[in-house]
This record gives C-alpha cells, sequence and structure tokens, in this order.
C-alpha cells in the first residue's frame, strides 16, 4: 500500500503527515506516488504450510445450502411422517395391500421432496462458487487472490473500497482507511484506522486502503458464526412457513382427542371384526393429516431456487423469493442499477480563466492518485493520462458521505498544489453562478464533476471552503438496455419504484425520465428531507426519484418507507448501499458488486442484470400464490375428516371409509391436481395472513363436506340392508364426497385456462373409470348398488357444492384480504 505523506516544496515535511526518508525506493509502477513503506511481505509459502498443519486455518464452513444429511433427515423425519408410518406398519398387517396405499404415497412424496432439494443444493452450490469474492493476501511478497476458507493465522491481508473483513486482525498499514463497523456495533459513522488498530470481521471498508494481518481466524473470529448464518442457505423465517407450522400445531391438537374417540367407538362400542374396524379407524385418522402440504411448499421453493439459478440469480436465503413476491416498493440505486457501471467523459469545460492543458494534467495527476479508482474516476483516467513528473503527496479518497476526493501534488517545477473532485454542490456555496451552468448539464442526464483548487490541508475539516472552481468535467453513463422494460413491469405490477441516488437530484431525474419512470420530472433534494420519521414516509411516498442521498440517509429511508406499512426491497451494488440493504426487507445485489453488498444481500444478480428482477417477482409470487391455492385443498380435507370422525363418534356407527377410499379421493382431488397447481404461473402479489385467508376458506368447504356425506351416508343405511350393506352405503357416501370434493378443486382453479380445466376433467374421468371398470371396482372396494341411492348421492353432493359455492361468495365479501 502507498504511505501519502504532506512534503512542503523543500523537501521538508509538513505537520500532521509521515516522514519520507531520503533513502526511500519510490513506487516502481506510479513513480508519482509516494514512496512505500515497510510494506508486508506476508507469509512464505512453508509458513503458510506450518499453520495449516496446525490447524491455524479460516475452516469456517460458509455454506450456501443444507447439507445432503440436513435434507434427507429433514424430509423423512417428521412428526406426521411418524404417525403415518405406524399406522402403515398397522394396515400392512391387518389389511388388503390397497389399505396400505397411502404408505407408498408417503414414500414417494418424500422421495419426491429430497430429490428437488438436492437439485436445488446443487444449484446454488454451484452459484456460490460463480459469486464468492476472493480475498487478496500477500504470501512470499506477491498479492494474490485465496478463498476466504484458505487464509491462515498470520495472513497479510488487503483491503479496498467495499472489502468485507472476513476475519478479526491488527492494521499493518493503512492509506485513509476508513472502516464501517455498524453491522456489528450499530454505531453509522465509518471509523478512521491507522496501523496497530484492531479490526473485526463482519466490518467493511467504506473509503481508502490498506492491509491488515490476521490475528483470529475460524471460528475464534469475532463474527464468524454470525456471518456463518447469515449466508446459509434456510428454510425458515417466512410467513408462509411458520403459517403452515402454526396450521399444522392446530391440526395436530384437534387429531388426538378425535383420533382417541374414533378408536374407542370402532374398537369398542361396536361389535364387529377387529381387523375391519382397525382398518376403518385408520381410515378416519390417515386424511386429517396434510401431509402433502409441506412436501408441496418445499418442492415449490426448491424448484423456484432451480428456475432462479438458470438466469444466474443466486437466492442466499430461501425466504427472500417470498419476500420479494410480497415487495410493494423497490429501492433502485441508479449507479449499477438503472446504468451499467462504465462512464465515459464526454466533455471538459474550463472555468475562471484555467488552462484547459494544465487542467489535463491535474485530473491525469488525480486519477494516478487513487489506486482503487471508481468508475468515475476511471473513466478520467482513461481520457487523461498522467504526467509523471507529478507526485502526490497527500491523497483523501473518494467517500459516499463527503461526496469528494482530493489530493496534494508536489508538481514538477517544485510548486506543491491541492486539488478536490467532487459533487459541485458540495464544493460550491449555495447561489455561486456556476452551479445554474451545470444544472443545464443535469437536466440532460449527465453526470457532472467539480475540478476545484483548495488552499486547506486536506485533512482540514472546512478543506471545501474557500475552494476556487477551475473545471468541470461532464461524464455521461450508460443506460442498461434492460432497465426501461423492468421499470414499465414494475408499473404493471403495482410495484412503486424509487430511484434513491447520491448523485445530483436533477440529473438522476433525467436519468430516470429517459427510463419512463412516473414522477421522475419533480425530483427531490434528499438534503431537503424532514428528518423525522413519519413526516418521512409521507415524502417518500410523493416522490419517486431522490438525489444527493448519503448511505445512513439510505438507511432512514428504508426504514420510513417501512414504518409506512411498505414492503421494501432494496438494490445496489456499492458500499454506500450496505446499510439499506441490511435493513431491507430484501437485499438485491449485482455480481459485479462489492463483497460487502454482496455479503448482506439475500438475494445476488450473478448476471449483473437488472431484468433479472421481474423473474424473481415473478417467482415468488407463484410459489406464494400457488401454495395458497393448494394449502386450501388440503386444509378443507383435514377439516371434513375430522368432522367426520367427530359425526360418527357421537353417532356411535362404523366409519364409513377405508384407508384406500380415502387415499383415491386425495389423490384425485388433492394430490395430483395440487402439484400442477403449485408449479404453474401465478402473478398475483402476495398477501399477508396466509393462515386467515386459507382458513377461511377451508372451515366453511370442510364443514359442507363433511355435512353433505354423512348426510348421504345416513341415507344410505336407511336405504340398504343386508350382508353387504356397509359396502354399498361406503360406495354412496364416497361418491358425495368426492364430488364435493372436485367442487371445491374446481373453485381452487379459477381462474380457469385451458389446463386447468383438463386437469379438473381428467381427475373426474379418473374416478368415472374406478366405477366402471370391474377390477378397479373390487381393487378400491367401489360399487353403486340400483339407481336411487346413487342418484340422491349425486343430489346431495350437487346441494353440498352449491352451499360452497355460496359460502366461498360471502366470505368474500364479509372478510376481503
Amino acid at each position: 500500500m502507498t504511505q501519502r505523506a504532506k512534503i512542503d516544496t523543500d523537501g521538508s515535511e509538513k505537520p500532521g503527515g509521515p516522514t519520507i526518508d531520503a533513502g526511500a525506493e519510490l513506487d516502481p509502477v506510479h513513480p508519482q506516488r509516494p514512496p512505500v513503506h515497510h510494506r508486508p511481505a506476508g507469509l512464505t509459502a512453508a509458513e503458510v504450510a506450518e499453520r495449516v498443519a496446525r490447524g491455524e486455518v479460516n475452516d469456517v464452513p460458509v455454506r450456501s445450502s443444507r447439507s445432503t444429511t440436513d435434507i434427507v433427515r429433514g424430509n423423512v423425519f417428521t412428526r406426521f411422517n411418524a404417525i403415518i408410518g405406524v399406522l402403515w406398519v398397522i394396515m400392512l398387517v391387518v389389511a388388503p395391500i390397497q389399505d396400505s396405499l397411502f404408505g407408498f404415497v408417503i414414500i414417494a412424496n418424500t422421495g419426491i421432496g429430497i430429490i428437488q432439494e438436492l437439485r436445488a443444493k446443487k444449484t446454488l452450490d454451484s452459484l456460490a462458487v460463480i459469486g464468492e469474492t476472493k480475498p487478496t493476501v500477500r504470501r512470499d511478497g506477491t498479492s494474490t487472490e485465496v478463498h476466504t476458507s484458505e487464509i491462515v493465522l498470520g495472513d497479510c491481508i488487503e483491503l479496498g473500497p467495499g472489502d468485507k473483513v472476513v476475519v478479526d486482525g491488527e492494521i499493518a498499514e493503512a492509506d485513509n482507511l476508513e472502516v464501517d463497523e455498524s453491522l456489528l456495533t450499530g454505531e453509522a459513522d465509518p471509523v478512521v484506522k491507522k496501523p496497530g488498530d484492531q479490526v473485526m470481521s463482519g466490518s467493511f471498508v467504506v473509503a481508502g486502503g490498506g492491509a491488515f494481518t490476521a490475528t483470529k481466524v475460524g471460528r475464534e473470529a469475532y463474527a464468524a458464526q454470525l456471518a456463518e448464518e447469515a449466508s446459509r442457505f434456510t428454510l425458515v423465517r417466512s410467513e408462509l412457513r411458520s403459517g403452515i407450522s402454526t396450521i399444522l400445531k392446530y391440526v395436530t391438537w384437534m387429531m388426538v382427542p378425535t383420533a382417541t374417540g374414533l378408536i374407542i367407538s370402532q374398537l369398542v362400542v361396536k361389535d364387529t371384526a377387529f381387523k375391519d374396524s382397525v382398518a376403518r379407524t385408520v381410515g378416519g385418522i390417515v386424511p386429517m393429516i396434510p401431509e402433502g402440504l409441506v412436501l408441496l411448499t418445499s418442492v415449490a421453493f426448491a424448484i423456484g431456487v432451480i428456475r432462479l439459478g438458470r438466469k444466474q440469480c443466486l437466492v442466499q436465503e430461501l425466504p427472500a423469493i417470498e419476500g420479494l413476491a410480497r415487495v410493494d416498493v423497490v429501492c433502485l440505486d441508479k449507479t449499477g442499477t438503472l446504468t451499467e457501471g462504465g462512464m465515459d467523459v464526454t466533455g471538459l469545460r474550463t472555468l475562471n480563466g484555467a488552462d484547459e492543458t494544465y487542467v489535463r494534467t491535474v485530473l491525469g495527476a488525480l486519477g494516478e492518485s487513487d489506486p482503487r479508482p471508481n468508475a468515475s474516476l476511471r473513466a478520467i483516467i482513461d481520457a487523461y493520462p498522467d504526467d509523471e513528473d507529478w507526485r502526490c503527496t497527500q491523497a483523501l479518497p473518494f467517500s459516499s458521505a463527503r461526496k469528494y476526493s482530493g489530493a496534494t501534488f508536489s508538481e514538477g517545477d517544485g510548486r506543491t498544489s491541492t486539488w478536490l473532485l467532487g459533487a459541485p454542490d458540495v464544493l460550491l456555496p449555495d447561489g455561486d453562478p456556476v452551479l445554474d451552468d451545470i444544472d443545464e448539464l443535469n437536466r440532460q442526464g449527465l453526470r457532472v464533476l467539480l475540478l476545484a483548487g483548495a488552499t486547506a490541508e486536506l485533512d482540514d475539516p472546512d478543506v471545501t471552503a474557500g475552494a476556487r472552481a477551475t473545471a468541470l468535467v461532464v461524464l455521461e453513463q450508460r443506460l442498461r438496455p434492460d432497465a426501461a422494460d423492468t421499470l414499465a413491469y414494475f408499473a404493471d405490477q403495482n410495484v412503486a419504484a424509487k430511484v434513491i441516488s447520491g448523485d445530483n437530484a436533477v440529473s438522476v431525474g433525467a436519468v430516470a425520465d429517459k427510463l419512463g419512470l412516473p414522477g421522475a420530472a419533480h425530483t427531490v433534494d434528499a438534503r431537503r428531507l424532514p428528518a423525522e420519521r413519519d413526516e418521512m414516509s409521507r415524502a417518500l411516498d410523493e416522490g419517486s426519484v431522490f438525489g444527493r442521498v448519503t448511505p445512513q440517509q439510505k438507511r432512514n429511508m428504508v426504514g420510513a418507507l417501512q414504518s409506512g406499512g411498505h414492503t421494501v426491497a432494496m438494490t445496489g451494488d456499492g458500499v454506500n448501499d450496505v446499510l439499506a440493504l441490511k435493513d431491507a426487507d430484501i437485499g438485491v445485489s449485482m455480481g459485479s458488486g462489492s463483497e460487502a453488498t454482496k455479503a448482506v444481500a439475500q438475494i445476488v444478480l450473478l448476471n449483473n442484470s437488472f431484468s433479472t428482477l421481474p423473474a424473481v417477482v415473478a417467482e415468488g409470487r407463484r410459489v406464494i400464490g400457488n401454495i395458497t391455492r393448494v394449502a386450501t385443498l388440503f386444509l378443507t380435507k383435514t377439516v371434513y375428516s375430522v368432522l367426520l370422525a367427530i359425526l360418527v363418534v357421537c353417532s356411535g356407527i362404523e366409519y364409513p371409509f377405508l384407508p384406500r377410499h380415502l387415499t383415491l379421493l386425495s389423490t384425485l382431488t388433492i394430490g395430483a391436481p395440487a402439484f400442477f397447481l403449485a408449479l404453474a404461473p401465478n402473478t398475483e402479489r402476495a398477501k399477508p395472513h396466509f393462515v386467515r385467508r386459507v382458513m377461511r376458506y377451508a372451515i366453511p368447504g370442510g364443514i359442507v363436506a363433511a355435512a353433505a356425506t354423512f348426510t348421504t351416508y345416513l341415507l344410505a343405511r336407511a336405504h340398504y340392508d343386508g350382508p353387504d350393506a356397509l359396502s354399498a352405503e361406503t360406495s354412496a357416501a364416497t361418491l358425495t364426497l368426492f364430488l364435493v370434493s372436485m367442487w371445491v378443486l374446481a373453485i381452487v382453479a379459477r381462474p380457469y385456462t385451458w389446463w386447468r380445466i383438463a386437469l379438473v376433467a381428467v381427475m373426474g374421468g379418473a374416478f368415472l373409470l374406478v366405477l366402471v371398470v370391474p377390477w378397479l371396482q373390487d381393487f378400491f372396494a367401489l360399487r353403486l348398488v340400483g339407481t336411487t341411492m346413487p342418484w340422491i348421492a349425486v343430489a346431495v353432493a350437487a346441494a353440498g357444492a352449491a352451499l360452497v359455492e355460496a359460502a366461498w361468495r360471502l366470505v368474500d365479501r364479509r372478510m376481503p384480504t
């Protein structure tokens, strides 16, 4: 790292800077830069090998997905699998294989869940390797990139703007190094680090550069456990999954007393054959369990990850898919999101009689003074070559908070000069006539930097005071070709887009206007935003484009939007976006962004394509909307199963169904249709209160289905007599239950498309096939006897379907979401 010093024209040191030894060696690559002091060479290969042998390696397993063991365990060892497993074993002993089909269905479901999650894991792991940022370490005097897990104790690790501190250490060298530790301490202000200072893992560099020596690695590092947990693929912490857990908890509570009563009524009260009683008892318990709901949720999420992976989108936390589906405000950083990272210098306007040749020399020297130039400075470097006679004696790197950079030079003729380069409206006082010319350029969407000569020292807090405007550097930003279409998509989906940028508000507004963003003509200078959260929230609701936003303001704006009831997504790629990304409901980073932004974001767009965001939103809406649909099917079955069991217990009669009957019904009216419905396109924005929204349909649907089925069963018991009466009664009750369940499916499948209609028709045709094919009749013990009772069963089912339709329409009116 280059050490900066303040040197007078006679070579003597000015106060506040390190002394430059007379015999110090100049930087061989950039001789105009100050000499290099005590640059640590880092460990040798032999020392690295010794530390590896001693286990002094940064061995924290940063993972992007669950392990294979965790996936298998999570799918196999569940509470309901245990219940069904016990019931399956019982049925294999006491009943024909037809009554054990539900066990084979569970095995198939579990296998599907494991396979899909393993596919998702493979996708995530491969994308994580692509998106991994490798820290730079010095070994044997050479800088080299290594995996984070290859860092050893004592390694010298280089730092630059946007780099994340991956292990604890001690600063070895610092070049105006400023570190943000807010993610660890909560303090928003960057901390200036000097040699000998401690630096903790989890912090990140906001300005300057340097290097530090690793003093703690692996699990001893301060933030190691936090970092591991934050970057781990997870299936928890989402409203959807917590809602399903809540539902399953209540189902368990209902099952225990209901199943106990059913067992007693079938085995003790009724004097029937033991094996038949056991079979009907199991037939009453199994359908109470919504076993496929958890499976379909996992499969839907896993397939979502795979689909997004094909678009080079890394989902670091699975609930991010769900969260983005709920988003109603997306905050966009202009640079790197709406515009591409690169810029081009399109003009240079000298001011106050400055010589253009001299200005070009100054700009070239400024470009060379920063070893880690940002996009603006890179464009200047490309446009203006440096003068090797100029030597930088002190540098002030660019910071998003102050919005300018600077350097002091010893010019070739022995003079010393200090220059500032940055935002004109920050470097110049309000009312300066130069600002009027700049506004006209900004209205064209151009970015303008001011070059100003300073009379104060760079480390003077008032260095901008009295700065003399020397030239305007006009930069043209390259708009992303996909940005306009993406903004149009958000507008169509009722997602408000807010452009939040550190650049000049007029310039940002012009860029947004070119992209067709509504409200771009009325830009807001964030320096004039109210500080009080409620007032800020109202101002944010009214505006769409905000300029001159500081990193802390970005964070405050995200919080203000959230306090107004919005679900907020934030996109960004620079260190100035880290705090806002961390606080947003969903953080989205570009793959080319800084290491710090990718570390805190839930979603990383590895292809740097803003146009990928609509696909992520659509995938989230597909998952949430469809799981809500299929959950209604599963829980309707649970409700009618519990109610039928209660009615049977209270009536003291045989349970009407064998397990094979309900396996057939569940497969045709729930299992197979749910699988297709869960993977279908769905563009409806996800809504809150998942449990309430599902149960408000499932409860009336389940009540009507249970009442209609039990009515048919009682009518059939009165109609039939003889030794085969129970079989005929069961067949009539099964017909009614199937028809009502099919109507529930038909409602859930709305709005209709050709394939949804075909899906319902195929399921109905499959049941009809069972009723007319003799060997299927025998296999499923379904044979309709006579014509009177079957038609009564159809009539009762029609009445039940009408009641379901009326009940759901009433719910829509009385309990809107």
